[in-house]
């Protein structure tokens, strides 16, 4: 807490110097229920019912040569420290500490913990629903010649701590990265192309003291399409390479279309497919899509059921899904229906092939905008699952297997200041 107070103090010592300085914070607590979130629930088990809180400090510089950015970050769970505890469980963290360097009107350098996301964020996106959000400490080199396009460069190379000789990497991330994202947009149609290349450390089986880096590929493209009361998109990824001795062939295509009945209606349907591995298949291929560092909440359903820190590496996906959205003023409302099947074979423990319907699944969620710094959300989502589904997943697909929560998010800003030095 002191350090906090010493940078706020410095912060405003800055700003005699800085062109712009701004110190905000966000304060986002959220009441979940979970009667089969993520996993259908056993029998004779009570519902999980909890608190838990994203808090935040930001600091924010900018100037004509530098960006800088600072977010501080404490994530609990209401009663998971005493009211005399002496001590915070999880501590306060840096999620983001960042820099930019403006080296001319075309070319930046922004380098350390940085949240990264482009486009649907399907790929790269920062896991904001989830209370920790995702991070990465990276470089990103981005040359813009004019409005239209944009490239991005960006690497990580990640080790345990400073050493004086090569150690194993022992913390449940990537190794390394490196990629290229391509953007330009025109008058109605825009257009990306990513290229990931992905390390992941990995024991060799015939040797476990041996640690290997195995190299995955992502290449793939995303175009949108915009005019009147139309919006459609549709995107395609391919997966190659190795991971840990096994090759990878896998692909993810996806088609989304959405229409303005009115200034307060909208409707759209969409598919996505993930490739998957059969469960009885017999080659050392590996076929499963993965969309490493995705924000895979807003994708196949609100439940989790699939690549929300599960699903990997298993019979991929098919979800076939609708949406009907209602917005007036502050009021908003969304409905999204989803039927998922598998992409591959599912097998029970009898080696029976299962069919490829997993369920359905209905989310619901409202929104209201109070001020322009706080806003309410709430959901309820319910799953009616099939018995392959519940080949993949424990407990019992006919238990009720729902889902509801309510969302306050606060963003103030708190300090802000422009300085024009003379």
């Amino acid at each position: 807490m002191k350090t906090i107070l010493t940078i706020l103090c410095l912060g405003v010592v800055m700003t005699t110097y800085a062109q712009e300085f701004e110190i905000s914070t966000e304060l986002r607590p959220r009441l979940e229920y979970r009667h089969g979130y993520k996993t259908l629930i056993p029998n004779d088990v009570d519902a999980a019912t909890f608190v838990s809180q994203r808090t935040r400090l930001n600091l924010k510089y900018g100037s004509e040569k530098l960006n800088a950015y600072v977010v501080f970050q404490n994530v609990r769970v209401w009663g998971d420290v005493a009211t005399l505890g002496l001590s915070d469980n999880n501590g306060t963290a840096i999620h983001e500490a960042w820099a930019e360097l403006k080296l001319d009107t075309k070319l930046s350098l922004k380098l350390g913990r940085q949240e990264i996301a482009y486009d649907d964020q399907r790929v790269f996106g920062n896991v904001g629903w989830a209370q920790q959000a995702r991070s990465h400490d990276a470089l990103v080199a981005t040359y813009k010649p004019n409005a239209k396009h944009r490239l991005d460069f960006g690497l990580a190379m990640n080790e345990n701590s400073e050493t004086l000789f090569n150690t194993d990497y022992a913390i449940n991330n990537y190794k390394a990265f490196q990629y290229l994202w391509y953007h330009t947009n025109f008058k109605s149609v825009n257009f990306s192309f990513l290229i990931l290349n992905n390390g992941l450390a990995f024991y060799n089986d015939s040797d476990s003291e041996e640690q290997r880096v195995d190299y995955n590929q992502t290449i793939g493209s995303r175009v949108t399409f915009n005019k009147n009361k139309i919006d459609t998109d549709a995107s395609i990824y391919f997966q190659t390479g190795k991971i840990a001795g096994a090759s990878l062939s896998a692909f993810n295509i996806a088609a989304n279309a959405n229409y303005s009945i009115n200034n307060k209606f909208k409707a759209g349907l969409g598919a996505e497919y993930l490739s998957g591995t059969d469960m009885d298949a017999t080659s050392n291929t590996l076929k499963s899509f993965n969309p490493w560092f995705g924000t895979n909440h807003k994708f196949n359903g609100l439940m989790d059921y699939f690549y929300v820190g599960n699903h990997t590496n298993s019979v991929g996906l098919l979800d076939i899904n609708a949406t009907l959205a209602y917005k007036k003023d502050k009021f908003s409302v969304k409905l999204m229906p989803h039927l998922f099947s598998s992409a591959a074979t599912v097998v029970d423990s009898t080696e029976k092939e299962m069919s490829n319907t997993l369920g359905t699944e209905l989310d619901l969620v409202l929104g209201y905008s109070w001020t322009k710094d706080v806003s309410f959300q709430a959901g309820y989502s319910q799953l009616f699952a099939t018995e392959t589904l519940e080949v993949l997943k424990a407990g019992n697909r006919d238990n009720t297997n729902n889902w509801a929560w309510i969302m306050v998010t606060v963003k103030p800003s708190l300090f802000k200041t422009t300085f024009k030095a003379e």
